[in-house]
Parts: C-alpha cells; structure tokens; sequence
C-alpha cells in the first residue's frame, strides 16, 4: 500500500472557497475540554485543570508523574490536545504524594485550578470540545460565499471524518499499520497506533462513499442510528416519519462500522490481523454535529484578511472535519 498522500476524501458542501494558514501562532488554534459532569470535591485524585502551550498532552502527564512521584500509567487524561496550540484541559494525579502544585514550575504549562475527584479522569471522559481557530488568508475573500456555507454548516452538519493527524505526519502511521499486519511485533503504543489506523482509515474511505452517494447524513436499511453525543447505537430495521424526523433535527445520525474481528476490508492482511488480535468492531457516526459556529472575517496585518471561527464538537471528533468543508490550509 502506499500511504503517501492521503486520499483527498470527499466533502458534502462544495470546494474549498479559500486557501489559508492555521497554526501560525499557537494561540491561533485554540482548545478547552468540557467535562460535562461535576467534580466530587474530595476522594484521593488531583484533578488539575491546565493552559498548555507547544506541549502535547502525554509529555504534560509525564511531567505530572514526575512532579508526584506516581506513575506515569496513574496519571489521567481524558483526550489528547494539540501540540501546536494553546489548550486547556483536566489531567488527574493520586494524592499519594501530596504534592504542592503552587511549586510546578514546567515551560509552556500553567495549572489554572485544582480540585479533588473520587476516581482517576480516563480518556472519552469529557462531554466535548470548544475550538477558536483562526484562519489567516493571503487572498481576497467572497464574505457572502463564506457566510452561506458557514449556514450550511451549522444547519447540516459535517462528514464526521478522521483528521488527517491520525495517520502520523504524510500518512507514515499506514506504514506502520502494513508493518504490524504482516507480522512485526511492536510495543504496545505502536501496537494500538496501527489498530487505531486501519480502523480510521477504513471508516473515512466508508465515509466518503456515502459522501459521493448523498447518504452520509440520512439513514438507510442496515444502518445502525448514532444517538447524539454518546457511544449508544440501535439497529435501523424500518425507517418512519419519527425515525427521519430525529435524523435531520440532528438528533440520531447514521453510522458506519470500525472494523474488527469478523470485518472485512481491504488490503485483506488488515482484517487477518484484527482478527488474531481479536478487536472488537465498534460503530462511529457519519455525520458531525457543529455546534455554536460563529465566524468573523476582517482584515488583519499588511492587509491579508483573516477568518475567525469558534464552535463545539462532541468528544472523538476533528476540528479538520469542519475545516476542510470550508478551506484548505498549509
């Protein structure tokens, strides 16, 4: 297989309407973590809520380990963050140590608030993501285009896709995904890395075929309906007034498998390989529900226009889904 680029899947809304950079600054590309649920106030975890900047989250957690003198596998995290941003999220520490936190002196990293939970913060914890990203063009730009698709956006939803980020830097995680298929032993990170690959990739390239089909966002016999927000599937054995109704108030969306023991894809060594290591097919939704998407355009330094966007999007989900229904970006 050669990974090298990845495929260009297919977008719901139209072209790109405009080339632009992300990411110049760190503080152009912008992430905080809802929780969603309350914390209990006592029980025998830190929970640490940090503004990091340039750090991604698993170098953040060592440095928490290491400060407490816990290990690193007893720090918690409920997702992993941009590196080349300014994010704000919860990590959990045991209070075995007690350490001091006014004491952690880390570059790039800033303890915000310290509260106390019963129970260590696992990944998928968090309800979801607030993003305020901005968009630097070098171009003039069509407002009213801009406007309408953002409309669209917020009204339709987006290919729910996997980012590009997924697949490691020019798609090199297939690479490693082919290695460990045809029988490379690898550490367990690497390991999960592969398995995470071939299902990402294989659910986008789904995904794009119900794209060119026009069926991503609405339900169709055999599909398992996404409820909102949560892991919870059904079977769609019959399709109703009620059942479409919920499908476009964006209540219920349509799904497609992760693959695992049992499924089939394509190169074939993937699926022998799932099976031997016997992951378990999951489901993820078509359709990504943008919420509160506001943009701001303007004109920024030496007269190069920038476009400013802020939303929220349930947890597993990419920020590049709803960007590049938008633009491209370098």
């Amino acid at each position: 297989m050669a990974p090298n680029p990845l495929p260009d899947w297919h977008r719901a809304h139209g072209s790109p309407l405009f080339t632009a950079q992300i990411r110049r600054h760190p503080e152009d590309f912008q992430v905080t973590e809802e929780l969603g649920w309350e914390l209990s106030g006592d029980g025998e975890h830190d929970y640490l809520y940090i503004e990091k900047t340039g750090a991604n989250s698993q170098w953040v957690a060592k440095q928490l380990a290491q400060f407490a003198n816990v290990p690193l596998k007893d720090v918690g995290f409920a997702g992993l963050k941009d590196r080349h941003a300014v994010t704000r999220q919860w990590f959990s520490v045991p209070r075995w140590n007690t350490p001091d936190w006014s004491l952690l002196e880390v570059a790039g990293v800033r303890i915000d608030r310290c509260e106390r939970h019963l129970r260590k913060l696992r990944r998928g914890a968090h309800r979801s993501n607030t993003f305020a990203i901005v968009l630097r063009c070098s171009e003039p730009l069509d407002s009213d285009a801009i406007t309408h698709r953002i409309g669209r956006l917020s009204a339709q939803g987006v290919p729910n896709y996997y980012g590009e980020q997924r697949f490691g830097r020019n798609g090199g995680n297939l690479r490693l995904a082919d290695d460990w298929a045809n029988g490379q032993r690898l550490p367990r990170e690497k390991r999960s890395m592969a398995i995470s690959t071939m299902r990402s990739y294989h659910f986008n390239n789904l995904l794009s075929g119900r794209v060119t089909q026009s069926t991503w966002n609405t339900l169709m016999l055999g599909d398992k309906a996404n409820l909102e927000g949560s892991g919870s599937v059904f079977d769609v054995s019959d399709i109703d007034g009620l059942l479409q109704a919920r499908c476009e108030a964006m209540d219920i969306h349509p799904s497609a498998t992760l693959i695992g023991d049992g499924s089939e894809c394509q190169p074939v060594q993937w699926a022998t390989a799932l099976a031997r290591a016997r992951v378990q097919p999951g489901n993820r939704s078509l359709r990504l529900k943008v919420q509160d998407l506001e943009v701001a355009m303007e004109e920024a330094e030496e007269g190069k226009p920038t476009v400013t966007l802020n939303f929220s999007l349930t947890r597993g989900a990419y920020a590049t889904a709803v960007l590049r229904e938008l633009c491209r970006w370098s």
